[in-house]
């Protein structure tokens, strides 16, 4: 079985140079870009910089909003494409979508077999295997259809991006406070990236 390899994020933008050498042919390969968690934020920025970081390694970006697009599109684009790349927003609303777009079950297998996958923030939260401990960082009211909270359940630890960054020094302290003896928190500030392959984790931290 292929190892997975995940590229764990804040702000992509902020250590997109970090990438390169966790995965070292990036020129002319295709990323399947999925914007979809954003659409409920009012804030989203950071969409268009991590699109315009990926362009610059010369990655070719393929946009995939999955609570539009047919399943069959979304699919063949998870597949087909060469890496993953799942963009910040509204984890709730992001896992809502996932699972009713059937997405959830492909980007599993494609981790499965090895295929790189880059998840900002709301990207990162969601391969846990619960997302309930992020919810005084987003509000579950964006899905309000989604029944469990139930994460991917890829890594055996909670990505809390955002660590002591504004507008969230208390919202992230008060989570780690929360869950420091019931679950396994890795906070990450805007310049680090937790790399993952296989069963080897390693925060590393881009220099502002």
């Amino acid at each position: 079985m292929a190892q997975s390899k995940l590229f764990l994020v804040s702000s992509f933008a902020d250590v997109s140079d970090e990438l390169i050498s966790f995965e070292t042919v990036l020129q002319g390969k295709t990323v399947t870009f999925i914007p979809t968690a954003s659409k409920v934020e009012k804030v989203k920025f950071y969409v268009n910089a991590g699109k315009k970081a990926l362009e610059k390694k010369g990655l070719i970006v393929d946009e995939l909003d999955i609570s539009v697009e047919q399943r069959d599109i979304v699919e063949q684009k998870l597949r087909g494409n060469d890496f993953i790349y799942v963009s910040g927003g509204n984890s709730f609303y992001l896992m809502h979508e996932l699972k009713k777009s059937g997405a959830d079950i492909i980007i599993k297998r494609e981790i499965a077999n090895g295929k790189l996958y880059i998840g900002e923030s709301a990207g990162a939260i969601i391969l846990s295997k619960t997302i309930q401990y992020i919810q005084n960082m987003d509000s579950p009211e964006k899905a309000p259809e989604l029944v469990s909270y139930d994460g991917l359940g890829v890594v055996d630890f909670y990505t809390l991006p955002h660590d002591n960054e504004i507008p969230f020094k208390e919202i992230s302290k008060e989570i780690k406070d929360n869950y420091r003896n019931e679950l396994t928190i890795c906070p990450i500030r805007n310049n680090e990236a937790i790399l993952v392959e296989g069963n080897s984790k390693k925060v590393v931290k881009v220099k502002k």
